[in-house]
């Protein structure tokens, strides 16, 4: 089994130490423009939570069929707690096992994590903006409200973006910095043989 260097250890001893910052900051966020709403209207989604314009962007939905939003409606915020526990714990591990092996698994941990978390939010968000009720105030045959998984959607007379808070962005920083350990590593050793 091959060791890690010192300075992998540490950085994948931050990497994982970044992902505490899951329990005090949002991760995800959704905006949305109208010339109703100029100022905007945003709804920020925690590890357990969603706040912000909850309400409001709720009450709008439902004009058109979408459901109301609500925590109940997330199982996800019932083990999400638990499942980045588990990512930290796996790569502190890995830094103090002192094993490639335990690195490989961290960086396998955090991508197919990262990939489960985008399915299950375009999985939600389709489920959200086709299955509409067909008695709602507002029908307009034919169109669906899916928010976008990354980027900027029109839906209708509303502007809507979504991507990365900021406990996104360190959750990408921490991947990137256990990826560029692990490739380090792999470069370290070819080089060595």
């Amino acid at each position: 089994m091959q060791k890690l260097t010192t300075l992998t250890r540490l950085a994948v001893a931050v990497s994982a130490l970044l992902l505490i910052s899951a329990y005090f900051v949002p991760l995800w966020q959704i905006l949305m423009w109208a010339p109703q709403y100029p100022e905007g209207l945003e709804m920020k989604i925690w590890i357990d939570n969603i706040t912000g314009d909850v309400k409001i962007i709720s009450a709008l939905n439902h004009y058109i069929g979408m459901k109301h939003i609500d925590v109940s409606m997330f199982p996800e915020f019932g083990y999400m707690i638990y499942i980045v526990a588990f990512m930290i714990g796996v790569g502190l591990l890995a830094s103090i096992l002192n094993r490639r092996a335990g690195l490989i698994v961290y960086v396998i941990l955090l991508i197919a994590g990262g990939i489960a978390a985008l399915v299950d939010f375009y999985l939600w968000g389709y489920d959200y903006g086709h299955n509409l009720d067909p008695n709602a105030a507002i029908v307009v045959p034919g169109m669906a409200y899916q928010p976008p998984v990354i980027g900027t959607k029109q839906l209708l007379n509303f502007t809507a973006f979504s991507g990365p808070d900021t406990g996104g962005w360190i959750f990408l920083a921490s991947g990137l910095i256990a990826v560029g350990a692990l490739v380090y590593e792999i470069i370290l050793s070819r080089r060595k043989a």
